[in-house]
């Protein structure tokens, strides 16, 4: 069983960037669909983006569509969510989160897509 820890929240200013981490044990990252979600106390983890095990396929959620970018290092078993241009609403928990891509023929965008969750890590937008 994969173990997911993320790394890289913390407080920045509105119109800042912040890096996270995901680092994940084990011999089979390459074949994981990778993806970040997002949680605010008191309402339902949303989907931010996903990364697809061949190809380095992604897709974005709306809400961070062009700010956000996820990508992957097969070779250091992690995945990196780069957020720019942040907002005071990117404010929330997030979470990294694996599934098995092999077997997987779509973009996994819902809670149930996933498996295996990381701790999460606060980032916290100030205006």
């Amino acid at each position: 069983q994969v173990q997911l820890v993320e790394s890289g929240g913390g407080l920045v200013q509105a119109g800042g960037s912040l890096r996270l981490s995901c680092s994940a044990s084990g011999r089979t990252f390459w074949s994981y669909d990778m993806a970040w979600f997002r949680q605010i106390p008191g309402k339902e983890r949303e989907f931010v983006c996903t990364i697809r095990w061949r190809g380095n396929s992604t897709y974005y959620g709306e809400s961070v569509a062009g700010r956000f970018t996820i990508s992957r290092d097969n070779a250091k078993n992690t995945v990196y969510l780069q957020m720019n241009s942040l907002k005071p609403e990117d404010t929330a928990v997030y979470y990294c989160a694996a599934r098995d891509g092999v077997g997987s023929a779509r973009f996994g965008m819902t809670d149930n897509d996933y498996k295996t969750w990381g701790q999460g890590t606060q980032v916290t937008v100030s205006s």
